[in-house]
């Protein structure tokens, strides 16, 4: 065997690892998705499994549950993605003006994001809860009365969306961070020495330089709250009124509760679908982006 085959062969063992535990957990279990996306597959029903076409996903598609589950999705992503955005380009842009003890700061915004979802949600359980909870002490203090954070359907998504800002904000900010830090300095000496205004430089040249990380910030979690699933589910069980219940914790209790595993398996497949649509929409405003 000559020294190139040999590196070729080192090569693909090196990657027979990865190859393997791909087509294992992720590959395997897309098709079994799609092949019990097709099938009538309820354990607790007396009917044998049989193949049923495309009766579950018009079975979905009729489901008001699952329009209700949609709705609720969407609207914790419409509220969480532009919220995140915005908020850690802010502290991204902070975090660039400090000169002195930037990677403490740094470490700080970063820390909520070391935390479980878990831990996480008996956190805010505890800034939530309507007698005792952090967050109703300091308005009592101030002598207003105790806020139902969780129990309100008005205020529920909010919460969990505030939650999630504060568990996933640091991360994201971190990452714009160091698209802020790989700008030349030359261009905002240049804008400084044509008298540009900070509005003015950070509108012209700092959000251009940086638009293919948004784009790419804004893609990956998008698709992430379209996956919304444990901190509803920790925090409200999907309450008040299935108003915070979204798709994926529907998804698991057809399957693990109801044992509907055909059914649960056309809805993952039409949340897919969703979530491919918004993925192709930002995936082609980055090639535009990038072909500029």
């Amino acid at each position: 065997m000559t020294w190139k085959k040999r590196q070729q062969l080192t090569g693909y063992l090196f990657l027979a690892p990865y190859a393997l535990s791909f087509l294992v957990f992720l590959v395997l279990p897309i098709l079994v998705a799609l092949v019990l996306s097709v099938m009538q597959f309820d354990l607790t029903a007396t009917e044998q499994i049989k193949f049923i076409g495309t009766q579950n996903f018009t079975d979905a598609w009729k489901d008001d549950y699952v329009k209700q589950a949609m709705i609720a999705t969407a609207r914790y992503v419409l509220l969480f993605v532009p919220s995140l955005l915005v908020l850690s380009l802010a502290m991204a842009v902070g975090l660039n003006a400090v000169k002195k003890g930037r990677n403490v700061f740094r470490g700080m915004i970063f820390l909520p994001g070391i935390f479980t979802i878990a831990v996480t949600a008996i956190l805010w359980q505890f800034f939530y809860n309507l007698e005792f909870g952090f967050f109703n002490w300091v308005i009592k203090q101030f002598g207003g009365t105790a806020v139902p954070w969780l129990s309100e359907k008005s205020l529920a998504m909010p919460s969990i969306v505030l939650m999630s800002l504060w568990w996933l904000s640091g991360g994201t900010a971190v990452i714009l961070l160091a698209s802020l830090q790989q700008i030349p300095t030359m261009y905002h000496e240049a804008a400084a020495l044509d008298g540009a205004g900070s509005w003015k430089t950070f509108s012209k040249i700092t959000m251009p330089l940086i638009k293919p990380v948004l784009l790419f910030t804004v893609l990956t979690n998008t698709i992430g709250a379209f996956q919304m699933f444990p901190q509803a589910s920790l925090l409200t069980q999907g309450g008040p009124e299935l108003s915070t219940r979204g798709t994926v914790q529907y998804i698991y209790e057809i399957a693990f509760q109801q044992y509907r595993l055909g059914y649960a398996a056309a809805i993952s497949w039409m949340l897919t679908a969703v979530i491919m649509v918004f993925g192709i929409v930002q995936f082609i405003a980055m090639r535009r982006n990038s072909a500029q």
